[in-house]
């Protein structure tokens, strides 16, 4: 079944002073995928934030940039999907991941909200969206972690999710046309598919793959 997301979210902390930090990886995911389909951000107060719009292959995507810092993002998003009847089905969530090394990405669907972003979402819109976890690594203790999610990484770290976001990007057109199961398989494997992407003939039967948090 091939994707039907109408919105694309990118969690992080709004100003210059945060972009740069590791708690804005889903941020650098929404401008970098911005970037790629022509997307310009212009601010929309009413969701807190700012909208692009975008059309992957033949599909019209919205893009959300909250200007809310992150424990608040789900004003952000509660409003926009609200406002356009967007059901959490239909949506994408990017975000930073403690619990993923530097340079891994995962895509899933569902699931709890640890992360304090993704927790006040679900309250705004349930949990069903698909959410897009761009790995951080985890500096070893948990009384180390504000300190280290509102920091830079290391250049070599930094690099990593870079690539990272850089293959998530490019995971989108598999994700409308291939559905999230191919989508999932090919991102989770992507050090070994760095093929340029050609579109599947019409009527092809994609394959299945078991979901892999």
């Amino acid at each position: 079944m091939t994707a039907n997301l109408k919105l694309v979210v990118g969690l992080g902390n709004p100003g210059s002073r945060y972009q740069p930090t590791r708690h804005n990886a889903g941020v650098w995911f929404v401008e970098r995928l911005a970037r790629a389909y022509n997307g310009q951000f212009r601010h929309q107060s009413k969701f807190h934030g700012d909208v692009a719009e975008i059309v992957i292959g033949t599909a019209p995507v919205k893009l959300l940039r909250p200007d809310t810092y992150m424990n608040e993002s789900g004003r952000s998003v509660g409003a926009f999907a609200h406002f356009y009847k967007v059901p959490a089905e239909q949506i994408l969530v990017a975000y930073d991941e403690l619990d993923l090394d530097p340079g891994v990405v995962k895509l899933r669907r569902g699931g709890g909200g640890s992360h304090n972003g993704i927790r006040d979402v679900i309250k705004a819109v349930g949990r069903d969206f698909l959410r897009l976890r761009i790995g951080i690594g985890h500096p070893g203790h948990k009384s180390q972690v504000t300190n280290y999610v509102l920091s830079r990484a290391a250049k070599a770290d930094q690099d990593e999710m870079e690539d990272a976001v850089e293959d998530a990007v490019r995971m989108m057109p598999r994700l409308f046309d291939d559905g999230e199961e191919r989508a999932r398989t090919w991102l989770h494997s992507r050090k070994s598919a760095a093929k340029p992407y050609k579109k599947k003939p019409t009527g092809e039967e994609p394959g299945g793959a078991s979901q892999d948090d």
